[in-house]
């Protein structure tokens, strides 16, 4: 065999591949965008200082000290005031249904409070994210003003759902929905590109399969497969981690199917725009980053600037990161978390349709 290295051998095989890339447009719009998209995500979205953090007010005392205690709280931007509720109970509701991240209770007595050096009020704080729980806990402990840092306003605190603020008891119900979405998304976007690789529509073809039978045909196994890893995942999740498992098993298992049926659909309209799989891939890779980033898994969601919240409520694990951490940690029931529930049902079903409508049984 023959060592030598001839140039323009080597440049021809060269312009070949140039010509090859600027004629796959896919392959060369993923050149361009993962490097803008990581860098727009993790420059812009991704922020671990939280703001403005959604909040339940109990204000009992209802007195002009109360008022300026709130508004001074707000004014440090850490805490948003996002509901104001009567009792405490509803805040711990509030809390269960994931519409706010805390609670600060004012009790009546405020102002003798104040006087008697005594705790001022309460926060009630979701311990499952344990980053927003350590910045509320530093606001608990605050001056009361700025300008006078002898002036504390103290607080009692109870964290609830994860008092140890083990890391592991938010990562584990994330990963559920991160690990759904590798897997149910890429194994459905091979799903039709396969078949037309390897010449199988041609059989297609000669049968009477309508495309929405097609796509029902080819998502059902999947959940199997899927429902196989929520098992794995929860039971060395309780095993290894000590997970708690608050809720009902069934309220997870409904809210994992919704979450699969919707990955699987997501996986099945790639299928469909992707002409063989390596563009199925592709295409999944870019699907895959901002669920990763922006869905709450590793980054807190109320840290994100507004158009990265456009984006990340559009992505269906943003919704089930809710829906697990909810039932999982917090015994939240599907009612009460019915908006992800719902949003991941018209997903599936609207996304069912768009695939079907592009699939043709037709070589071409």
């Amino acid at each position: 065999m023959s060592l030598t290295v001839r140039l323009g051998r080597i440049q021809a095989v060269m312009m070949k591949e140039f010509r090859q890339l600027s004629r796959d447009r896919l392959t060369f719009a993923m050149v361009i965008m993962v490097p803008l998209l990581q860098l727009l995500l993790f420059g812009y979205a991704i922020n671990t200082k939280v703001r403005h953090i959604p909040v339940a007010l109990v204000d009992q005392a209802q007195t002009g000290d109360s008022r300026g205690l709130s508004a001074r709280l707000e004014a440090s931007g850490l805490v948003t005031f996002s509901e104001r509720l009567l009792l405490p109970s509803e805040a711990e509701s509030a809390i269960k249904a994931g519409r706010v991240r805390a609670a600060l209770v004012l009790p009546a007595d405020l102002s003798r409070r104040r006087q008697d050096d005594r705790p001022l009020g309460q926060w009630l704080v979701d311990g499952t994210d344990p980053l927003l729980a350590a910045a509320l806990l530093r606001q608990a402990s605050l001056p009361e003003v700025p300008e006078r840092p002898d002036a504390h306003a103290s607080f009692a605190v109870t964290l609830l759902f994860n008092p140890e603020q083990r890391a592991a008891v938010n990562i584990i119900p994330g990963l559920i929905g991160v690990i759904l979405t590798m897997t149910m998304v890429l194994f459905t976007a091979l799903a039709v590109v396969r078949e037309r690789e390897r010449g199988n529509l041609e059989w297609l073809i000669t049968t009477p399969v309508t495309p929405m039978e097609l796509m029902i045909g080819k998502i059902v196994p999947y959940i199997f497969a899927g429902l196989v890893q929520l098992v794995i995942i929860l039971v060395l999740g309780v095993v290894l981690f000590n997970l708690p498992v608050n809720g009902s098993p069934l309220q997870l298992l409904l809210a994992t199917l919704l979450f699969i049926a919707a990955s699987l659909v997501l996986g099945l309209v790639i299928s469909t725009l992707a002409r063989n799989q390596l563009q199925a891939m592709q295409m999944t890779v870019f699907v895959l980053m901002p669920s990763i980033l922006l869905s709450g898994f590793m980054f807190p969601y109320d840290g994100m600037p507004e158009a990265a919240r456009w984006l990340a409520e559009a992505l269906p694990a943003t919704h089930y990161m809710r829906l697990a951490r909810g039932v999982l940690l917090r015994d939240a029931d599907l009612a009460t978390l019915a908006p992800d529930a719902l949003w991941l049902a018209g997903f599936t079903v609207l996304g069912l349709m768009l695939a079907a409508s592009r699939f043709r049984k037709r070589l071409d």
